[in-house]
């Protein structure tokens, strides 16, 4: 019998300063988000960071939590019933980090009698502390507990068509009349090394800016490629004009370079350097809203970019449980099981 485990990121049980530190915790000692030697990785998180951000991320946590908790796990949980209603398939939640584990996903899936999941992570581009981090968790749940059930993996849909006119509709909605003279696509910002890291040709990635544009199996698990392509896609369905959209990497730390362009430095250039004072803010990689968008992007970044000059600001919000996103879902996994 076959079933699906949706799998996302993960939240704290509440914005309490000990339940967020138990989160960062758990999230940030993990190998594939600060990839350094562990002891380093523990005198840093333990001995630093666990003794300053949690009551900083307490304090975005209660700007944005809603009367029913978490909005990524909210979200999730209704996107996930949504899926669920409308397949006979079993479909089950679980969350990276935090009590909603995926042992508990494949508890649930287990005991309804399934013995094939396909795992999907809600990720729309691979990346070693996103994607990857799913899977191979989900590997090492089934090795130890569940070693006779049957996994797949549902692959990255960064340029997925159905994924990119779901996104672009998705903008086009939510743009609703807004007179921009500029879209800045934020993607969630990882550090440089993960590229070079998930390179599996050891030797295409430069981060030159023009790496991305040359053919290469280096691509399947390029991140940086990845984004700019579900960009180029959107981009080319709602016909935007060359110049009127850019790209930009938020949510650094540490002081390893990342990614760049970042996102807050763009808030106050693009005003500033470029003129353009009406911006849109889209952000693909994450298809539920979480503290990334709806306290970075949506509450910040407009403080930011008014700040710099601009007159106009609107948050395009994810696709969430939106009924478009929900029939993708459901047909990538009809496909799947009738395979």
């Amino acid at each position: 019998m076959k079933g699906v485990l949706l799998i996302n990121l993960g939240s704290p049980e509440s914005t309490k300063t000990k339940d967020v530190r138990t989160y960062l915790d758990e999230f940030l000692m993990d190998e594939r988000v600060i990839d350094i030697p562990y002891w380093k990785r523990f005198l840093l998180i333990k001995g630093i960071i666990l003794n300053v951000r949690p009551k900083k991320s307490a304090a975005a946590y209660k700007k944005i939590w809603w009367k029913e908790g978490s909005p990524l796990v909210v979200i999730s949980e209704r996107f996930a019933k949504k899926v669920a209603d409308n397949t006979e398939i079993p479909v089950a939640l679980a969350m990276r980090y935090g009590t909603m584990t995926i042992k508990k996903g494949f508890d649930e899936l287990a005991k309804k009698g399934v013995d094939e999941i396909l795992i999907v992570p809600l990720y729309p581009h691979f990346a070693m502390s996103s994607t990857e981090t799913v899977l191979v968790k989900a590997e090492e749940v089934r090795k130890q507990f569940y070693p006779n059930i049957k996994t797949t993996e549902i692959q990255s849909f960064y340029n997925e068509p159905r994924y990119i006119k779901a996104m672009s509709d998705n903008i086009q909605n939510h743009l609703n009349g807004f007179e921009y003279d500029h879209i800045l696509f934020s993607y969630h910002g990882i550090p440089e090394r993960h590229i070079l890291k998930t390179d599996p040709t050891k030797n295409h990635c430069k981060i030159d800016g023009s790496c991305c544009e040359k053919p290469s199996k280096a691509h399947e698990t390029c991140y940086r490629h990845q984004c700019f392509e579900t960009t180029k896609e959107i981009a080319k369905t709602l016909n935007l004009k060359e110049g009127t959209y850019s790209n930009s990497f938020q949510s650094r730390l540490l002081k390893d370079p990342w990614l760049k362009p970042y996102t807050d430095f763009e808030f106050d250039r693009i005003p500033k350097e470029e003129g353009k004072r009406k911006m849109a803010v889209v952000t693909p990689a994450f298809v539920s809203d979480c503290l990334e968008t709806l306290e970075e992007i949506a509450m910040e970044g407009e403080k930011q970019f008014f700040a710099g000059g601009g007159t106009d600001y609107k948050h395009i919000p994810c696709m969430n449980d939106n009924d478009d996103w929900v029939q993708v879902m459901n047909t990538w996994i009809d496909e799947w099981a009738n395979n």
